[in-house]
């Protein structure tokens, strides 16, 4: 069975689906973030490029690419975060807030090695991102 979300952003002018299983489900805790979304952590839903699409609203997308590694997508009218590309992943972070009917079940953080928001919970806390996803696989400690 395949799941499928369907989500929006922050005034519904852009609407966006995924299907398929999360790659991961976790927090990124960059100092950027603040700067972009107003607080110090991201939860992430990763999945393939492929699964996910916007199903309508795509004039009012728009992108900053700041590296070749994330290429950050909003909501021209609202400014409404959307997701990130990560073209050499092959993966989309489609942020967790954008698709509610997901049961976000974090099981790492990304990017720790950065972090402006410590946390001690348990999870993993990986450098950058998990091996199988293209990053080092580096654990870092809480």
């Amino acid at each position: 069975m395949t799941d499928k979300h369907t989500g929006t952003c922050f005034c519904g002018a852009v609407e966006v689906e995924v299907t398929g299983a999360p790659e991961a489900m976790g927090y990124c805790p960059l100092p950027l973030l603040p700067l972009l979304v107003g607080w110090a952590g991201e939860r992430l839903y990763l999945v393939e490029a492929r699964e996910r699409e916007s199903l309508q609203g795509a004039e009012f997308v728009g992108k900053f690419m700041k590296t070749p590694v994330s290429d950050r997508k909003y909501c021209t009218k609202c400014g409404g975060h959307l997701m990130t590309d990560h073209p050499p992943l092959g993966l989309v972070d489609v942020y967790a807030a954008t698709i509610p009917s997901v049961d976000f079940v974090p099981g790492v953080h990304v990017n720790y090695s950065e972090t402006v928001l410590p946390m001690k919970d348990g999870l993993p806390k990986l450098k950058d991102f998990p091996g199988r996803l293209g990053g080092s696989g580096i654990a870092v400690p809480e």
